[in-house]
């Protein structure tokens, strides 16, 4: 079992920075392929970005590539997202995941969720 709470998230004006957290408790946290989501008001849930177990590799969706950045500290049990240049479409409740699976094509672990609001 893993459970994963999800913290950093906020308002921040059109340009600006956020940077959320995902700690993770439970054995083998190491070995999970983690990723996060997000959800806009009215909208499905879409991908955002994934790492690898070992950090070594990432997959980031289109709509965030080259300004949000995903890193994790298997030390600290931790996931972090990093996001830049924030847009308002980017407004959403963001959930951090996770799964066994190298490829997870549904992930079985999800946190609560953190709302990130961008303001034009």
């Amino acid at each position: 079992q893993v459970q994963l709470v999800e913290s950093g998230g906020g308002w921040v004006q059109a340009g600006g920075s956020l940077r959320l957290s995902c700690a993770a408790s439970g054995r083998s946290f190491s070995s999970y392929t983690m990723g996060w989501f997000r959800q806009a008001p009215g909208k499905e849930g879409k991908f955002v970005v994934a790492i690898s177990w070992s950090g070594g590799s990432t997959f980031y969706a289109d709509s965030v590539k080259g300004r949000f950045t995903i890193s994790r500290d298997t030390a600290k049990n931790t996931v972090s997202l990093q996001m830049n240049s924030l847009k308002p479409e980017d407004t959403a409740v963001y959930y951090c995941a996770a799964d066994r699976s190298p490829n997870p094509v549904r992930y079985d672990y999800w946190g609560q969720g953190t709302q990130v609001t961008v303001s034009s």
